[in-house]
């Protein structure tokens, strides 16, 4: 498909990669992983085409239709409406449908042989490429990316830039090229949105890379990592966290025959050193020069990143109650967000927050830190210190302050090696600690304002979205330093491995109530899968929470239950779709008669059924796609 040959790229003054080589291959769904700064989308730009390669060679096969989404798309701006962009990737068929529809005007004032050979022709076109299923499918895809039917006729301009990104998205989604190149695509997506984007790309018929940061999603996703680390680009089969494991193995491997070698050229030295000078071990000693001339050496492991034990102190412990929200109400107009509701935070609670965009998240991420006005008592216990780090702290920064003194002069009395340590954890290195605040990025600027954030010494955080601007290595270190922290916070998040390796408890907003789940987001997704599975009310969650921590009576009998249950499901849902296909089947025959098609008002309407009909084939094909891969999984559990 495409091959990457002893390709060697230098930028800025160094090289990205010497020598490297890579072999993609149909249907594959890789993830690539690497340091900020290895050249990971460098590389995906090389694959387009977009930067020029000088040395090595980047083959093709004949035909390849390659498409990239990166973060820059993200400024696209028109007047179109998000459906008509989404609709582009079928712009041929589209003009397809544009010219059956002028041919229907004008054969209501004739009608011409010529004019029915060209329709039928068209029409037969339209119908094999799925013209029919065109606004069904964008309106799907759009949809389960998170926007609402109310929203597809609005012009893209009125989005902000992620979710421009999500129509980017959506329309190259439906252009289906053999291979998909996405960099970074969860970055503005919420939880539904990826979960969806998840089982949509797990059934993609061509090749997909990935570049994330989110462990869950390439866990989920991928089957193979390729690394780029030290120039080079290393396969490994699996997904992350088999990556990881084999490349630690891997590396401890190494470092034991880096550090044998070592000790054998130390002691061949030696004996060199000490005969060099004797006549009668000349011939011994030239031996051993020669052979250590022609040894091959093996390289010690340049470790990725130093592993770091970041621990954010407090500077006095709260009372045990952080806060009580009672008989809190927000609305914007007639959107109300909150009712009525009310929920306390214990000291030693690390709550996230999660669910979908427009629930209300941040909001109430801000009525809980005061800056938020409400109907309703918050009231703020004993001894707390609180420090809020979201997008709108940026404004708090000193832009005139450079990196290292921002955080010295809030650092509550850290030593400056300490500053710079968490400054490092940060991707702040070197003499990039010395930048001045105003010439960086927003990004950039955002990873200074989470960094002042920590080190603030509070006892109780609030944090929105904090791992938005990290690579895996600094999401690591955080996880570390908040699994130790030792206060209380409450965060907002769509990165599912962060919030699962961090939170002790899980609130969501749902009917206008905060509601929570007394664990851990494993054992949430466990919980909520289990009560959609038995398609009963929500049980009282403190028991829920008891049956999780303890182990199932019986999971086979349960799992065979639930395979039983799916079973009936896909014979009614077969037995219905078998129903629409002889409809449809029907309606093309009524179709291709030449009565309709010279009857331009009833040809109309019976296209219009047709696609109507279509997209309930659609919808019911879908839904049968991912219950056959539920079934699939639950006989191998069964066995």
């Amino acid at each position: 498909m495409i091959s990457l040959n002893n390709v060697s790229y230098e930028f800025a003054g160094r090289y990205l990669y010497r020598d490297a080589s890579w072999h993609i291959k149909p249907r594959e769904r890789i993830g690539l992983v690497g340091k900020n700064g290895s050249g990971k989308t460098t590389l995906l730009r090389l694959i387009t085409g977009d930067y020029e390669l000088r040395e090595g060679t980047i083959s093709k096969t004949k035909s390849l239709r390659v498409g990239y989404l990166h973060q820059e798309m993200s400024e696209t701006k028109t007047d179109k409406s998000i459906l008509e962009v989404a609709k582009e990737a079928f712009i041929d068929v589209i003009e397809m449908e544009a010219e059956m529809n002028s041919i229907y005007k004008a054969m209501e004032e004739e009608v011409t042989d010529e004019m029915l050979e060209r329709l039928g022709h068209l029409q037969e076109e339209f119908e094999r490429r799925n013209g029919y299923q065109i606004q069904s499918m964008t309106e799907e895809i759009l949809e389960g990316l998170g926007f609402k039917t109310a929203d597809l006729s609005r012009p893209l301009q009125e989005f902000s830039g992620g979710w421009r990104m999500r129509v980017i998205l959506a329309r190259m989604l439906l252009e289906k090229p053999d291979l998909l190149m996405l960099d970074e695509p969860t970055n503005h997506l919420d939880l539904p949105s990826i979960e969806w984007l998840e089982n949509y790309l797990i059934t993609y018929e061509g090749t997909v890379i990935i570049v994330s940061h989110d462990r869950f999603f390439l866990n989920r996703m991928v089957t193979k990592i390729v690394e780029v680390t030290h120039q080079k680009l290393y396969q490994w089969e699996g997904n992350y966290d088999f990556y990881l494991k084999a490349k630690l193995e891997r590396d401890e491997l190494q470092q034991r025959q880096y550090e044998n070698q070592q000790q054998y050229i130390k002691d061949q030295e030696k004996f060199i050193n000490r005969f060099r000078a004797k006549a009668s071990k000349a011939t011994a000693v030239q031996s051993r020069i020669k052979m250590l001339d022609k040894l091959d050496l093996i390289e010690e492991v340049e470790s990725d990143g130093a592993v770091v034990n970041l621990k954010f102190d407090i500077k006095r412990e709260s009372g045990k109650v952080i806060m009580e929200l009672n008989d809190i109400s927000k609305a914007f107009g007639n959107n109300r967000i909150l009712s009525h509701t009310r929920e306390s935070i214990i000291r030693g609670d690390k709550i996230a927050l999660i669910g979908a965009n427009g629930k209300g998240k941040s909001t109430l991420l801000r009525i809980i830190a005061g800056t938020e006005t409400h109907d309703g008592e918050r009231k703020e216990g004993y001894n707390v210190l609180t420090s809020f780090f979201a997008q709108h702290q940026l404004q708090a920064l000193h832009l005139d302050n450079e990196i290292l003194q921002e955080l010295m002069e809030h650092g509550s009395g850290l030593l400056e090696t300490e500053i710079r340590t968490v400054l490092g954890c940060f991707l702040f290195t070197g003499e990039d600690v010395f930048k001045p605040i105003r010439v960086l990025s927003g990004g950039e600027k955002s990873r200074v304002a989470l960094a002042k954030t920590l080190v603030e010494k509070a006892n109780f955080l609030l944090l929105d979205e904090p791992t938005n601007h990290l690579d895996i290595q600094s999401i690591e270190v955080l996880v570390q330093a908040l699994k130790n922290y030792q206060g209380s916070f409450v965060l907002v998040s769509h990165d599912r491995y962060f919030v699962s390796e961090v939170a002790n408890k899980i609130w969501w907003i749902e009917d206008e109530q905060i509601k929570e789940y007394p664990g851990t987001y494993r054992e949430y997704l466990y919980w909520r899968e289990k009560n959609a599975a038995e398609n009963k009310p929500e049980p009282e969650i403190k028991k829920v929470a008891e049956n999780v921590k303890g182990k199932p009576a019986d999971p086979n009998k349960e799992s065979a239950q639930k395979l039983r249950r799916l079973k009936n499901s896909w014979d009614e849902m077969e037995q219905s779709l078998a129903v629409l296909k002889s409809k449809q089947k029907d309606l093309e025959a009524e179709l291709a008669s030449e009565e309709v098609m010279n009857d331009v008002a009833k040809l109309t309407s019976l296209s219009e059924d047709h696609s109507r009909l279509r997209k309930e084939i659609d919808v019911i094909e879908t839904d049968m796609e991912v219950l056959l891969e539920e079934i699939i999984i639950l006989e191998e559990e069964v066995g």
